[in-house]
C-alpha cells in the first residue's frame, strides 16, 4: 500500500508509547536506542556547534532533556562537557515511567538526574535551566501538547532551546525502513517507519512555531527547532 507523504499520520500510535505494550520489548527498545541515536540523531555535532559554545568554563550550567527515553543523549551531554573539562548539570524527564525507571537503572554520573515529570510539572515549581533539549519528541505529540510544550520551554528556559527531530520525506522513509530491520526483538522496526510518517516537515514546523522559534535542516533528515530566550 502506497504511503502519503503530503500529510502527518497522527490516527496510528506508536507501539511503545502504548500502556500495555510488552515491557521487555521495551527495554531492549530504550537499549538500542543509544546505537540508533549515535548513528541518525547527530547530537554530537548540536553539542559542538550549539551548546558548547555557551558553556562558561568553571560555572556549572544546567540542562533539561525533555522526553528523554532511555537517557543516553541526556548522559552523552553530560560526558561530552566533562571531556572539554565543563560543568553541565543535567536533568532528564519523561511522562512515561517505565523509561525513567530504565534510565535510572544504567550506569550514570552524579551530573545526570533522571525524573518521571512532565515539562509542566517543572514550570509549576518554577525552575529555570540554561539549555532545554529533545529527541524525536515532537513527532508523538498532538497539537495541543506542541503548544503547551514550546510555551513551557520559553517559561524554562534562560539560554537556548534545542529540539531535535526527523524530517517527513519518502526517501527517508526508504532509507530507514531497511535499516530498521537491524533491530530485532525491539519496537524500532514497527514504530521507526511510523515515526517518520508523524514527523513535520519544516515548512510545517515554521508555521506551527511561535514567534521567536526557528527552524533549522541538519543532516540526514532532520531538523532543530530552536529558541533562544531574551531573559537571563
Amino acid at each position: 500500500m502506497a504511503v502519503d507523504f503530503s500529510r502527518r499520520e497522527v490516527s496510528a500510535r506508536e507501539r511503545m508509547d502504548e500502556p500495555d505494550c510488552d515491557l521487555s520489548t521495551l527495554r531492549r527498545t530504550y537499549a538500542r536506542f543509544e546505537l540508533l541515536n549515535a548513528l541518525v540523531s547527530g547530537w554530537r555535532r548540536v553539542y559542538r556547534t550549539a551548546v558548547r559554545p555557551a558553556l562558561i568554563p568553571g560555572r556549572t550550567m544546567t540542562l533539561l532533556d525533555i522526553g528523554c527515553g532511555g537517557g543516553d543523549v541526556a548522559r552523552h551531554l553530560a560526558a561530552w562537557a566533562r571531556r572539554d573539562g565543563l560543568r553541565l548539570q543535567v536533568t532528564a524527564i519523561d511522562a512515561d515511567a517505565r523509561a525513567i525507571t530504565y534510565a535510572a537503572a544504567q550506569p550514570t554520573s552524579a551530573d545526570v538526574t533522571f525524573r518521571a515529570a512532565l515539562s509542566g510539572d517543572l514550570v509549576r515549581e518554577g525552575q529555570r535551566f540554561d539549555f532545554v533539549t529533545s529527541n524525536h519528541l515532537l513527532h508523538h505529540l498532538t497539537g495541543e501538547e506542541f503548544t503547551a510544550l514550546l510555551r513551557d520551554c520559553e517559561q524554562l528556559c534562560r539560554g537556548r532551546v534545542l529540539h531535535s527531530d526527523l524530517t517527513r520525506s519518502a526517501l527517508a522513509y526508504r532509507l530507514f525502513t531497511p535499516l530498521s530491520l537491524a533491530f530485532p526483538g525491539t519496537f524500532i522496526r514497527e514504530d521507526g517507519p511510523l515515526s517518520i510518517r508523524r514527523s513535520f516537515t519544516r515548512a510545517e514546523l515554521a508555521a506551527l512555531a511561535p514567534p521567536g522559534w526557528q527552524v533549522q535542516p541538519l543532516f540526514p533528515f532532520r531538523h532543530l527547532l530552536t529558541y533562544q530566550s531574551v531573559h537571563a
